[in-house]
Protein backbone atom coordinates (compact mmCIF):
# COMPACT_ATOMS: atom_id res chain seq x y z
CA UNK A 1 0.00 0.00 0.00
CA UNK A 2 2.78 2.30 0.90
CA UNK A 3 4.59 1.78 -2.39
CA UNK A 4 1.51 2.30 -4.42
CA UNK A 5 1.52 5.64 -2.54
CA UNK A 6 5.13 6.54 -3.52
CA UNK A 7 4.24 5.66 -7.22
CA UNK A 8 1.42 8.07 -7.01
CA UNK A 9 3.35 10.61 -5.46
CA UNK A 10 5.99 10.56 -7.97
CA UNK A 11 4.17 10.61 -10.89
CA UNK A 12 2.31 13.44 -9.19
CA UNK A 13 5.47 15.13 -8.60
CA UNK A 14 6.78 14.22 -12.34
CA UNK A 15 3.79 16.00 -14.04
CA UNK A 16 4.15 18.95 -12.04
CA UNK A 17 7.82 19.21 -12.91
CA UNK A 18 7.56 18.40 -16.52
CA UNK A 19 6.02 22.11 -17.39
CA UNK A 20 8.53 23.62 -15.19
CA UNK A 21 11.30 21.99 -16.63
CA UNK A 22 10.32 22.73 -20.33
CA UNK A 23 10.60 26.49 -19.58
CA UNK A 24 13.46 28.28 -20.58
CA UNK A 25 15.34 31.44 -19.03
CA UNK A 26 16.32 33.89 -21.16
CA UNK A 27 18.94 37.37 -19.79
CA UNK A 28 18.90 40.12 -22.08
CA UNK A 29 22.75 41.09 -21.67
CA UNK A 30 21.79 44.19 -24.22
CA UNK A 31 21.67 44.81 -27.74
CA UNK A 32 21.07 41.22 -29.24
CA UNK A 33 21.10 39.47 -26.30
CA UNK A 34 24.52 38.06 -26.29
CA UNK A 35 27.93 38.94 -25.15
CA UNK A 36 28.13 42.73 -25.68
CA UNK A 37 29.67 45.75 -24.10
CA UNK A 38 27.06 45.97 -21.99
CA UNK A 39 27.74 42.87 -20.36
CA UNK A 40 31.67 44.08 -19.97
CA UNK A 41 30.90 47.04 -18.40
CA UNK A 42 28.58 45.09 -16.02
CA UNK A 43 31.74 43.14 -15.11
CA UNK A 44 33.75 46.53 -14.83
CA UNK A 45 31.31 48.22 -12.45
CA UNK A 46 31.13 44.99 -10.10
CA UNK A 47 35.05 44.93 -10.24
CA UNK A 48 35.42 48.38 -9.26
CA UNK A 49 32.50 48.20 -6.45
CA UNK A 50 34.42 45.05 -4.31
CA UNK A 51 37.63 47.41 -4.66
CA UNK A 52 36.07 50.75 -3.72
CA UNK A 53 36.54 50.67 -0.11
CA UNK A 54 40.19 49.94 -0.18
CA UNK A 55 40.64 53.03 -3.00
CA UNK A 56 38.49 55.09 -1.33
CA UNK A 57 40.77 54.46 2.38
CA UNK A 58 43.65 55.27 0.92
CA UNK A 59 42.83 58.31 -0.64
CA UNK A 60 42.04 59.60 3.00
CA UNK A 61 43.92 60.02 6.06
CA UNK A 62 43.85 56.54 7.39
CA UNK A 63 46.86 54.77 6.50
CA UNK A 64 48.45 57.99 8.32
CA UNK A 65 46.42 57.57 11.83
CA UNK A 66 46.44 53.85 11.77
CA UNK A 67 50.05 54.00 11.56
CA UNK A 68 50.75 55.86 14.20
CA UNK A 69 48.00 54.72 16.30
CA UNK A 70 50.00 51.51 15.43
CA UNK A 71 53.18 52.40 16.82
CA UNK A 72 51.50 53.79 19.58
CA UNK A 73 50.51 50.37 21.15
CA UNK A 74 54.25 48.73 20.29
CA UNK A 75 55.87 52.02 22.49
CA UNK A 76 53.79 51.20 25.23
CA UNK A 77 54.36 47.25 24.74
CA UNK A 78 51.26 45.82 24.64
CA UNK A 79 50.78 43.51 21.70
CA UNK A 80 47.07 42.54 21.77
CA UNK A 81 45.67 45.65 23.34
CA UNK A 82 43.91 47.70 22.19
CA UNK A 83 42.82 45.10 19.77
CA UNK A 84 43.26 45.24 16.27
CA UNK A 85 39.44 46.06 15.53
CA UNK A 86 39.53 48.66 18.05
CA UNK A 87 42.67 50.65 16.35
CA UNK A 88 41.12 50.22 13.07
CA UNK A 89 37.46 51.74 14.38
CA UNK A 90 39.29 54.38 16.06
CA UNK A 91 41.24 55.35 12.67
CA UNK A 92 38.07 55.21 10.65
CA UNK A 93 36.22 57.34 12.88
CA UNK A 94 39.27 59.94 12.87
CA UNK A 95 39.46 59.64 9.34
CA UNK A 96 35.84 60.27 9.14
CA UNK A 97 36.28 63.53 11.32
CA UNK A 98 39.11 64.83 9.32
CA UNK A 99 37.60 63.83 6.24
CA UNK A 100 34.36 65.42 6.65
CA UNK A 101 34.76 68.73 4.97
CA UNK A 102 36.24 66.80 1.64
CA UNK A 103 33.41 64.28 1.38
CA UNK A 104 30.75 67.04 1.83
CA UNK A 105 32.55 69.18 -1.01
CA UNK A 106 32.82 65.93 -3.20
CA UNK A 107 28.90 64.99 -2.34
CA UNK A 108 27.86 68.28 -2.98
CA UNK A 109 29.46 69.31 -6.20
CA UNK A 110 29.38 65.95 -7.82
CA UNK A 111 27.14 63.63 -6.45
CA UNK A 112 23.93 66.33 -5.56
CA UNK A 113 24.03 66.78 -9.79
CA UNK A 114 24.39 63.45 -10.95
CA UNK A 115 21.68 61.73 -8.80
CA UNK A 116 19.71 65.37 -9.97
CA UNK A 117 20.12 64.31 -13.80
CA UNK A 118 21.77 67.91 -14.28
CA UNK A 119 25.42 66.24 -15.00
CA UNK A 120 26.36 62.62 -16.81
CA UNK A 121 28.58 60.40 -15.04
CA UNK A 122 31.51 61.56 -17.16
CA UNK A 123 31.26 64.98 -15.98
CA UNK A 124 30.63 63.71 -12.01
CA UNK A 125 33.62 61.81 -11.54
CA UNK A 126 36.20 64.85 -12.20
CA UNK A 127 33.83 67.06 -9.74
CA UNK A 128 34.18 64.10 -6.55
CA UNK A 129 37.63 63.32 -7.02
CA UNK A 130 38.76 67.18 -7.37
CA UNK A 131 38.56 67.42 -3.29
CA UNK A 132 40.32 64.07 -3.00
CA UNK A 133 42.75 65.65 -5.03
CA UNK A 134 43.29 68.88 -3.42
CA UNK A 135 43.73 67.10 -0.29
CA UNK A 136 46.16 64.64 -1.32
CA UNK A 137 47.92 67.46 -3.11
CA UNK A 138 48.45 69.58 0.28
CA UNK A 139 49.90 66.66 1.72
CA UNK A 140 52.66 65.31 -0.42
CA UNK A 141 56.37 65.24 0.09
CA UNK A 142 57.93 66.88 -3.01
CA UNK A 143 60.80 64.44 -2.92
CA UNK A 144 58.19 61.53 -3.06
CA UNK A 145 56.20 63.02 -5.83
CA UNK A 146 59.23 63.30 -7.86
CA UNK A 147 60.69 59.99 -7.26
CA UNK A 148 57.15 58.60 -8.68
CA UNK A 149 57.12 60.61 -11.76
CA UNK A 150 60.41 59.72 -12.54
CA UNK A 151 59.99 56.22 -12.55
CA UNK A 152 57.20 57.21 -15.65
CA UNK A 153 59.53 58.80 -18.01
CA UNK A 154 57.51 59.63 -20.79
CA UNK A 155 54.98 61.21 -18.43
CA UNK A 156 53.69 65.30 -18.44
CA UNK A 157 56.06 67.02 -15.76
CA UNK A 158 52.62 68.45 -14.01
CA UNK A 159 52.33 69.54 -10.29
CA UNK A 160 50.72 67.49 -8.09
CA UNK A 161 47.30 68.62 -8.36
CA UNK A 162 47.27 68.04 -11.61
CA UNK A 163 49.16 64.61 -12.23
CA UNK A 164 47.14 61.32 -12.86
CA UNK A 165 46.15 59.68 -9.97
CA UNK A 166 48.35 56.26 -10.58
CA UNK A 167 50.98 59.03 -9.74
CA UNK A 168 49.48 61.22 -7.20
CA UNK A 169 48.06 58.02 -5.17
CA UNK A 170 50.72 56.14 -4.35
CA UNK A 171 52.63 59.23 -3.78
CA UNK A 172 50.58 60.19 -0.79
CA UNK A 173 50.35 57.03 0.68
CA UNK A 174 53.83 56.78 1.01
CA UNK A 175 54.33 60.29 1.96
CA UNK A 176 52.07 59.56 4.92
CA UNK A 177 54.05 55.95 6.08
CA UNK A 178 56.89 58.56 6.05
CA UNK A 179 55.12 60.81 8.15
CA UNK A 180 53.47 58.26 10.40
CA UNK A 181 56.86 57.18 11.46
CA UNK A 182 58.40 60.07 12.12
CA UNK A 183 55.68 60.41 14.66
CA UNK A 184 56.30 57.45 15.47
CA UNK A 185 59.77 58.15 16.43
CA UNK A 186 58.57 60.69 18.63
CA UNK A 187 56.00 58.75 20.06
CA UNK A 188 58.50 55.83 20.99
CA UNK A 189 60.95 58.58 22.89
CA UNK A 190 59.43 58.91 26.07
CA UNK A 191 58.78 55.09 26.45
CA UNK A 192 62.04 54.39 25.51
CA UNK A 193 63.52 56.64 28.76
CA UNK A 194 61.63 54.98 30.89
CA UNK A 195 62.89 51.50 29.50
CA UNK A 196 66.32 52.60 30.15
CA UNK A 197 65.88 53.80 33.73
CA UNK A 198 64.25 51.16 34.71
CA UNK A 199 67.01 48.74 32.99
CA UNK A 200 69.47 50.89 34.58
CA UNK A 201 67.94 50.61 38.13
CA UNK A 202 67.67 46.84 38.20
CA UNK A 203 71.02 46.51 36.75
CA UNK A 204 72.66 48.42 39.91
CA UNK A 205 70.08 46.57 42.52
CA UNK A 206 71.86 43.22 40.65
CA UNK A 207 68.27 42.17 39.60
CA UNK A 208 69.88 41.31 36.38
CA UNK A 209 67.14 37.83 36.06
CA UNK A 210 64.31 40.52 36.12
CA UNK A 211 63.10 41.17 32.36
CA UNK A 212 63.70 45.07 32.74
CA UNK A 213 60.13 45.30 29.96
CA UNK A 214 57.97 43.35 33.00
CA UNK A 215 58.61 46.00 35.69
CA UNK A 216 58.82 49.24 32.95
CA UNK A 217 55.39 48.66 31.65
CA UNK A 218 53.37 49.61 34.68
CA UNK A 219 55.48 52.59 35.07
CA UNK A 220 54.42 53.29 30.83
CA UNK A 221 50.98 52.66 31.12
CA UNK A 222 51.16 55.15 34.22
CA UNK A 223 52.54 57.46 32.80
CA UNK A 224 50.33 57.35 29.57
CA UNK A 225 47.18 57.64 31.37
CA UNK A 226 48.13 60.46 33.38
CA UNK A 227 48.88 62.17 30.00
CA UNK A 228 45.94 61.41 28.98
CA UNK A 229 47.59 60.00 26.14
CA UNK A 230 44.92 58.77 23.75
CA UNK A 231 43.28 62.21 23.87
CA UNK A 232 46.50 63.52 23.36
CA UNK A 233 48.00 61.42 20.68
CA UNK A 234 44.29 61.37 19.00
CA UNK A 235 43.83 65.67 18.54
CA UNK A 236 47.56 66.30 17.82
CA UNK A 237 46.96 64.02 14.49
CA UNK A 238 43.68 65.52 13.62
CA UNK A 239 45.15 69.10 14.45
CA UNK A 240 48.26 68.15 11.46
CA UNK A 241 45.71 68.26 9.03
CA UNK A 242 43.90 71.49 10.05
Amino acid sequence: MKSSHGLVLTALLVLVAGPALAQSLSVDLGGDGTLSAKSIQLLAVLTLLSLAPGIAVMVTCFPFIVTVLSILRQAIGLQQSPPNMLIVSLALFLTWFVMDPVLTEAWVKGVQPLNAGAIDMQQAIPLIVAPFRGFMAARLNGDTFTAMQNLRPEALVVPPIDAPLSILVPSFILSEIQRAFEIGFLIFLPFLIIDLVVAAVLMSMGMMMVPPAVVSLPFKLAFFVVANGWSLVSSALVRSYF
